[in-house]
């Protein structure tokens, strides 16, 4: 092995390109149907992105948990570019006509385990929380016996897992995944900050989030909405790996709509390099984060 494949030089870009919310209402460049989000996987590859981070939207634009359409977007990906694919476990969700959050069921997000042709990876997320936003809000339901469900699952298949945090007690809950021997480590956490609900994007908040993550954990932070460029060039100088796309914000600067995910990432990769790091390869990826 490269050794310099696990240098603190390399970050890993993760380029979350629709996410399970928001659509083309918003910025109609967001890319929604499975042809849109396979150019979009390869235009982000081309720019540097290491990682796909992926939910699927149905022909009428909503927020789907049909494995369908999840086989046929993971098929178009893996035909036009080696980026890897990874699943958001908590499939997203959509806004009823009482303009209430409406979330998938565990049921629904068990169903991704039998995905064909198979991602990656797949995210969980650590604990339950009240998700919220300005135009509703909902219980965001993952208790401990789901996840150890789902581990179990995707360690039968031999894929990769990253784990979602959304607050400091979920890391706790993490570590007792790894006590009873249901995930393993070193574990790749997603420290998401800026949800109503969830972690505030505050500088501190990193710091005591990596106070509490065991020595030799990989780690990336995803913050959505206004304050993503500032907390993930952070990260970047604290080691870490950062997240950056449409799902987590649809704007390129204050009151301009990002053009593509691919303009986003080319940023993060211009930024990287300013200050020393160079974005990992889907290869080097793969070593770092233990992807068979």
């Amino acid at each position: 092995m490269n050794p310099d494949i696990l240098s603190d030089n390399k970050v890993i870009i993760t380029a979350a390109i629709t996410g399970g919310l928001h659509g083309k209402a918003m910025n109609p460049n967001l890319p929604e149907q499975p042809e849109e989000q396979a150019q979009a996987a390869l235009d982000c590859y081309n720019a540097g992105a290491a990682v796909l981070h992926l939910h699927v939207r149905g022909p009428d634009g909503l927020n789907t948990p049909d494995i369908n359409i999840y086989n046929k977007a993971l098929k178009l990906i893996g035909e036009k570019s080696p980026i890897i694919r990874q699943i958001g476990n908590g499939i997203g969700a959509y806004i009823d006509e009482n303009g209430e959050i409406k979330v998938a069921t565990l049921e629904q997000r068990l169903g991704l385990l039998t995905i064909s042709p198979q991602a990656e990876m797949h995210t969980i997320n650590a604990g339950t929380f009240e998700f919220r936003t300005k135009l509703g809000s909902s219980t965001f339901n993952n208790p401990l016996w789901f996840n150890e469900k789902y581990l179990a699952g995707l360690d039968e298949q031999g894929l990769g897992v990253e784990v979602e945090v959304y607050d400091i007690s979920h890391i706790a809950n993490v570590m007792e995944l790894v006590d009873k021997g249901i995930l393993k480590t070193p574990v790749h956490f997603s420290f998401v900050m800026g949800i109503m609900g969830g972690i505030p994007p505050e500088p501190r908040h990193i710091m005591a989030l990596l106070n509490e993550i065991p020595d030799g954990s990989t780690w990336q932070v995803i913050t959505i909405g206004r304050y993503q460029l500032r907390m993930t060039v952070m990260a970047m100088t604290l080691g870490g790996n950062i997240r950056t796309g449409m799902e987590d914000n649809i704007y390129y600067s204050r009151g301009v709509l990002a053009e593509s995910n691919a303009q986003l990432v080319e940023r993060m990769v211009r930024i990287a390099r300013e200050i020393g790091r160079e974005p990992a390869t889907v290869e080097e990826a793969k070593v770092m984060l233990g992807l068979k």
